[in-house]
């Protein structure tokens, strides 16, 4: 049986799951449910300062369609681009 999400955790499901373009509430959502559980308290505020960039920007990174500044280059954006990719392939 998984753990409860602690409170920070919770808020955060839910913002990646009401972000305002419903193709990213698909993406960060999915992501979210699928590994929020697992995510270290460190990738948790890395998360939380990702998502207030604009939603057009987070999903033509995450897509690909853009490149990814080098301050979100990092693991947890290769992750995101990875569970999302895997994600359309298998539909």
């Amino acid at each position: 049986m998984a753990e409860p999400l602690d409170s920070t955790r919770k808020r955060l499901l839910f913002h990646c799951t009401h972000m305002g373009m419903k193709e990213n509430d698909v993406m960060f959502g999915a992501f979210a449910e699928a590994h929020l559980a697992d995510l270290t308290d460190a990738e948790v505020k890395e998360l939380e300062a990702l998502l207030k960039n604009n939603d057009m920007d987070l999903f033509k990174w995450v897509m690909g369609q853009a490149e990814v500044p080098r301050t979100w280059d990092t693991a947890l954006m290769k992750r995101l681009q990875d569970f999302n990719q895997t994600r359309n392939r298998h539909g």
